[in-house]
């Protein structure tokens, strides 16, 4: 396990986890909060294997 020490906004953490999905590369941390647990299952696995702009784009046209 790895843990970086950061600084995380309380309403980040009040959201259950399962509404949430993480993404991380060298300099970026990224969490996308979903309405339910399906939501984010499925935009996991349609998501698997894309960079970050390709999943934020997805997330644009698909959940906001």
């Amino acid at each position: 396990m790895l843990c970086v020490k950061a600084e995380i906004p309380k309403e980040i953490c009040e959201i259950d986890d399962e509404l949430k999905a993480i993404y991380h590369s060298h300099d970026t941390i990224c969490i996308w909060v979903f309405k339910s647990r399906e939501d984010r299952n499925n935009f996991m696995d349609a998501t698997a294997g894309m960079k970050k702009a390709e999943r934020e784009n997805y997330f644009v046209k698909n959940y906001e």
